[in-house]
């Protein structure tokens, strides 16, 4: 927490990876994304903070999505909310991550492999062209 009391800017970056991991690993609706949970590297983080966090007990609640695939990268947007009973959101940050999958073994980046591409395309929801 920062001395206001709001949950610190750098927090939200954990909250980012927490949602992503959590996405590719448990909620992909087939295996093959187990290795872009954990190989890759983020090349870019873009986050707009909205309106403070703070601290409580309940947990906020984080959308994330797949916008946009490439040959040896893949961005991904997320949301970081609460959604009142009424249907009303209240949106705190909204933010961005460029990744690449990475060899650690070997230190270099990776191309997608078609498998994991297909998991990707699962939770790909195109940005919308900017007119």
């Amino acid at each position: 927490m920062d001395s206001l009391g709001h949950v610190n800017n750098v927090t939200y970056v954990d909250y980012l990876q927490e949602s992503r991991v959590d996405m590719l690993r448990v909620h992909a609706p087939t295996t093959g994304g187990e290795q872009l949970a954990e190989g890759t590297v983020v090349v870019r983080h873009e986050v707009e903070f909205v309106s403070p966090l703070v601290f409580r007990p309940e947990p906020v609640r984080i959308e994330s999505w797949v916008t946009r695939i490439r040959a040896a990268s893949f961005t991904m947007a997320y949301e970081i909310l609460d959604e009142q009973p009424d249907g009303v959101r209240r949106v705190y940050a909204r933010a961005r991550t460029v990744l690449t999958p990475f060899v650690f073994t070997e230190e270099r980046p990776r191309r997608i492999h078609d498998h994991e591409r297909a998991v990707l395309e699962r939770f790909l929801e195109p940005e919308e062209a900017a007119s």
